[in-house]
């Protein structure tokens, strides 16, 4: 499902609006760490938060579900905060590209949090223009 954030100045911000699965989102970490690793940023403190986002995920992953309840909305939560940390860094190293951009949002989208990743991942080097982004 799409939805629409009001961004000041630039009219509405398309998003998607996806039920949490952290599964899912410790796939798209997965995907983060190796394009920092293929960018070459092994030593960069961004590489170290991926790794720690993809660490925390890897068991929702490997068992294919969402934990139920509390421990759920935890991971979230730390996942969330993880990966603005991790956006922070990318921004400092700059390593932004558009296909880490497009993760990044793909991550928010995953946390249900699509409307902060519509805006995030543009800090990670998501191209506006591009045709993975909704419209």
């Amino acid at each position: 499902m799409i939805g629409e954030e009001g961004v000041q100045g630039s009219g509405r911000m398309p998003f998607f609006q996806v039920p949490l699965n952290l599964p899912h989102a410790g796939r798209v970490a997965r995907r983060i760490v190796r394009l920092l690793q293929n960018a070459g940023a092994g030593g960069d403190p961004a590489y170290r938060v991926a790794t720690e986002l993809m660490v925390l995920l890897d068991p929702c992953t490997e068992l294919e579900e969402n934990p139920p309840g509390d421990l759920g909305a935890a991971l979230r939560e730390r996942s969330a905060a993880l990966g603005r940390r991790l956006v922070d860094c990318i921004e400092r190293g700059g390593l932004g590209n558009d296909r880490l951009g497009q993760c990044v949002r793909n991550l928010f989208e995953c946390l249900e949090l699509g409307q902060e990743g519509a805006r995030i991942s543009l800090r990670a080097g998501e191209d506006p223009r591009s045709m993975q982004r909704p419209v």
